[in-house]
């Protein structure tokens, strides 16, 4: 198998969603495993697996932007406000 890339650890986490975190970051764990600690892509893997982490408690990989605020018109019918920055935090 060729070294890993940065293009290879995007990939895996591009995609993500709350529901499916955990499995992706035990694929980026496993694709890493065999590089050095300070392997750069390995490095940036370790990153990507703490964002996959907080991914797995949060409603959305949304990285822009401010919480919904609950005054927002249809905010019952809204599943939840915590993005991955702050996941379990309710407004």
């Amino acid at each position: 198998m060729a070294e890993p890339t940065f293009a290879d650890v995007d990939a895996l986490v591009g995609p993500a969603t709350p529901h499916f975190a955990y499995q992706l970051r035990a694929r980026v764990q496993e694709l890493v495993r065999d590089l050095p600690e300070t392997h750069p892509v390995r490095r940036y893997a370790e990153e990507k697996m703490e964002l996959l982490d907080r991914l797995g408690y949060a409603s959305s990989k949304a990285q822009d932007g401010g919480r919904e605020p609950r005054s927002r018109p249809g905010w019952a019918e809204l599943p939840s406000s915590a993005p991955v920055a702050e996941p379990g935090r309710s407004s």
